[in-house]
């Protein structure tokens, strides 16, 4: 049995990508997008086609709302392969304002409606900053239901359990990413790898506050730098995974270990923690490396959205 498959009997596992090309020969359950994955899919020559189809006919449009069609078909062609749900984010530059993002989501949600989706399959991401945490409560109300991503701190996660969301992306390689650059010289990477990773630490410690109090928004590991910490994550709910890393466990031969255990995490001594916006921001700001990951996180997400603003607007 392949690394992959032992790792899909505890775990589901998402492909993290908007090549959907690649999608097949992996078989996910569900699959995530962001700008940035979706600027180098509609680079490749074999998207040309689709994307003259979808950018040909909205001239007229304003551009964002071209942005947001050509996004939307990308997410309709992933979901006729995979069998379970899409994310499909909520442009960056809109991270600290509630009402523009609500407003942007459900301009997605119906253009998926219009494409004929069940929109029970989407899952629209919002950056948990707390302006986002705020829209996604609201959506969630409203029954759209949202994945809460560059989340690096306790402090999001807890918030977005508060706010009832239906998934949450804590992002294990920057994570990892930031720690390491922090050490420098001083960086052990074997005695910071599989268990011992920070990224993952984080994640497993997220993993056991929601199962322990019986929370039911899912979690979701992301942004994976190596094998090592996929699997130091069996059990967690969902991993989303690049295409680079889910070929190597395909080709990989080997049992998978459950790291994560629900059952467990019911029986540890753990306080029950609650976060107002005062609360949020000082935990937020108290956190060096949650506060400079989501930064740079929203720079990045909104540069490529500029870049594909770019390529929109050739056509």
């Amino acid at each position: 049995m392949t690394q992959l498959d032992a790792l899909k009997q505890y775990t589901t596992v998402v492909a993290d990508t908007g090549d959907f090309h690649q999608l097949q020969a992996f078989q996910p359950q569900d699959a995530t997008t962001n700008p940035s994955l979706i600027l180098k899919a509609v680079q490749k020559p074999e998207y040309a086609p689709l994307v003259a189809d979808v950018l040909g006919n909205t001239r007229a449009l304003a551009l964002d709302e071209r942005m947001d069609r050509l996004i939307v078909r990308f997410g309709s062609e992933i979901l006729r392969i995979i069998p379970g749900r899409v994310s499909t984010e909520v442009d960056a530059r809109l991270s600290f304002d509630t009402n523009a993002t609500l407003t942007r989501a459900e301009r997605l949600i119906a253009l998926y409606q219009a494409e004929g989706v069940d929109t029970r399959r989407v899952l629209i991401k919002v950056a948990a900053t707390w302006e986002g945490i705020q829209a996604a409560r609201e959506l969630e109300q409203r029954g759209i239901s949202t994945n809460l991503t560059l989340l690096f701190a306790f402090c999001q996660a807890v918030a977005c359990a508060e706010a009832k969301v239906q998934l949450i992306s804590p992002f294990v390689g920057r994570i990892y990413d930031w720690y390491k650059k922090q050490a420098g010289a001083n960086w052990d990477e074997a005695a910071r790898a599989g268990v011992n990773d920070p990224g993952v630490q984080s994640v497993a410690g997220i993993f056991e506050y929601f199962k322990h109090f019986g929370i039911r928004t899912e979690i979701m590991g992301a942004s994976f730098r190596n094998v090592g910490q996929i699997l130091a994550l069996a059990g967690c709910d969902l991993l989303t995974i690049s295409p680079d890393l889910l070929e190597q466990l395909a080709r990989t031969e080997g049992a998978v270990t459950r790291q994560l255990d629900a059952d467990a995490a019911k029986a540890a001594r753990l306080d029950h923690v609650s976060y107002d916006e005062a609360q949020f921001r000082y935990a937020l700001n108290a956190d060096a490396m949650a506060t400079e990951k989501l930064a740079e996180g929203i720079r990045a997400f909104a540069a490529d959205a500029v870049k594909l603003e770019q390529i929109v607007n050739r056509f």
